[in-house]
């Protein structure tokens, strides 16, 4: 992992700037986070990940290494590189954001910004088990998020990294992930981490594709 990246555990002094994440990623992406439903976990983190035997990871560094990223030119240009599961993530990043996005800065946490961040649930606690042949020991990822300013630097991939490993610590023997097909970060993302496109499904206007990885 590179030095300038720190992956710790949500906490919830967090609160308010993985919200500022969230929202910020959709908008790069080019949606409106008021136009997507279910975001309740966010704001209860605590409840809805950590005690029902998931977990949730921050990716954080130091403001002073993020300025020379963005020196660098480390800003993405196709919105939620790393991007959500079901309803989430959806836009298709245009020019119009590029303004915007070149003021914006990733929100200030405790111990520096807060550039990535995600989770996963079992799958039993999210209450996907009717929509989805899980089958037991299977968890699902979830807010895959990392900062427009900040995406192609390999950061998404190291937060998966993490997130694999404590799944696997815990007793989970896959991981699910859903995205829809328009987010074609996420759908290069996916299988580049060694996951396998299972089904498709369409809900609404989205086709949605479900990926697994055995781990």
């Amino acid at each position: 992992m590179t030095a300038e990246l720190r992956i710790r555990r949500y906490e919830p002094r967090d609160a308010d700037p993985v919200w500022t994440l969230h929202e910020w990623a959709l908008r790069d992406a080019g949606t409106d986070p008021d136009d997507v439903p279910g975001v309740d976990d966010l704001r209860r983190i605590e409840a809805t990940y950590l005690d029902a035997g998931g977990s949730f990871l921050l990716g954080v560094r130091s403001e002073a290494a993020s300025s020379i990223g963005r020196d660098r030119g480390e800003v993405g240009q196709q919105g939620t590189e790393e991007a959500n599961q079901r309803g989430i993530g959806r836009g298709n990043g245009t020019e119009d954001h590029e303004p915007e996005l070149a003021r914006c800065r990733p929100p200030r946490v405790d111990d520096g910004v807060l550039v990535a961040m995600g989770g996963y649930l079992p799958c039993a606690a999210d209450g996907n088990d009717g929509e989805r042949e899980s089958g037991p020991g299977a968890a699902e990822l979830h807010r895959m998020r990392v900062a427009p300013t900040h995406q192609r630097s390999g950061y998404g991939g190291w937060l998966l990294a993490a997130l694999e490993r404590r799944a696997r610590t815990a007793g989970f023997d896959r991981l699910l992930a859903t995205t829809a097909a328009r987010q074609q970060g996420a759908v290069r993302f996916y299988p580049a981490a060694g996951y396998t496109e299972t089904s498709r499904s369409t809900t609404g206007e989205y086709e949605l594709i479900d990926f697994e990885k055995s781990l």
